[in-house]
């Protein structure tokens, strides 16, 4: 059930499960990602679709892996 609560974690907030499961500099290079992510897709696409879906497909990743990490 931890695991779970990991993935939703990190999906809502990139890098949260990761600091909740006790791994704090994974979760910070995960959230300062979503940052710099959030910041380059907002110039170059502003908010299209491209921009969304990218940061989707990046929140699931984030939240399997702080799935896996909590396991």
């Amino acid at each position: 059930m931890d695991a779970v609560i990991n993935g939703i974690l990190s999906f809502v907030i990139p890098g949260l499960g990761q600091a909740y499961a006790g791994d704090i500099k994974r979760g910070i290079m995960f959230f300062a990602i979503a940052i710099v992510l959030g910041i380059i897709l907002g110039l170059l696409f502003g908010t299209s679709w491209p921009t969304y879906l990218i940061g989707i497909i990046y929140n699931i990743y984030v939240a399997y892996d702080a799935y896996k990490l909590a396991q």
